[in-house]
């Protein structure tokens, strides 16, 4: 065996025996025996448990802290955190709020797509918005297929657990201001959160959304991002932008939306045609 044979079966060896240890202390996490807030067994205790390397314990403890599972405090040692709140989005959801669009203001207030995605009451949540306006760059020209510099309506929007800091995701929302501007009431933050969201949103300026287009992108986050999200370190965001099309074939909105990869499920079901007998 030459010695690039041996390097990489050295390396493979390492990554079995992390990913066995973190699998192992995962399940502890996860059956209580290691319980939020608790702190972790030490560097020296666990290379001394599972007779390993440290460089191999701190590869097992940085796959939990990627995974949201434990943080590492400077000087204090690694704690097991308190379980975020986990995010489930499928492409049902969107269907769920066209189906909305009709109902009543009272109706399309008791509860929005965040609550869909969460399982959570409206009481539980906290929500804020901001507008303001810019002109489209090269990238939303075209996904508009509009002029380069185009006023666009931009709408930040963030939404969180009571109970938690950090927001669910980073959503930055675009229209066509002259679109939006059809109807006044769409260019103020003060009207927000708005009963039955987006889609009734155009609803009210007469569009019909045909279609929702999902890009999905895992990537590493920028350090706003990490900050915002309160992501640990390893940890990884989905950049998800969201492009609806109106019956008409228009792009009408478009949203870049950063979601924590630690608790964040995307969840796609396709239909598929059967094979005639």
């Amino acid at each position: 065996m030459d010695s690039q044979q041996q390097t990489r079966t050295v390396v493979r060896e390492l990554a079995k025996q992390y990913e066995r240890i973190a699998a192992d202390l995962r399940a502890k996490i996860r059956a209580k025996e290691y319980s939020p807030g608790d702190r972790m067994p030490t560097e020296d205790a666990l290379k001394t448990h599972y007779k390993v390397s440290a460089p191999t314990i701190r590869h097992a403890v940085g796959v939990l802290e990627a995974e949201g599972l434990v943080q590492r405090q400077h000087g204090r040692g690694t704690f097991v955190r308190k379980p975020r709140q986990r995010v489930q989005r499928s492409t049902e959801r969107y269907q769920w709020e066209k189906d909305r669009v009709k109902l009543s203001e009272t109706e399309r207030g008791t509860t929005g797509a965040t609550e869909h995605d969460t399982g959570r009451e409206m009481s539980a949540l906290q929500f804020f918005a901001s507008y303001d306006s810019l002109a489209a760059n090269a990238d939303l020209a075209t996904v508009f297929d509009v002029s380069e510099g185009t006023k666009l309506l931009h709408r930040v929007y963030r939404t969180g657990i009571k109970t938690e800091d950090a927001p669910l995701s980073l959503i930055d929302s675009y229209m066509v201001h002259d679109v939006a501007a059809r109807n006044p009431d769409l260019l103020s933050a003060d009207n927000e959160p708005w009963p039955g969201g987006t889609q009734h949103q155009l609803y009210t300026i007469g569009i019909e959304l045909d279609y929702i287009r999902e890009e999905l992108t895992a990537r590493p986050p920028t350090a706003y991002e990490a900050e915002q999200l309160e992501l640990s370190a390893g940890t990884a965001v989905i950049a998800l932008r969201k492009i609806s099309v109106a019956t008409t074939g228009d792009v009408v909105e478009v949203s870049d939306v950063v979601l924590p990869g630690d608790r964040t499920v995307a969840v796609y079901t396709t239909e598929l045609v059967r094979w005639e007998d």
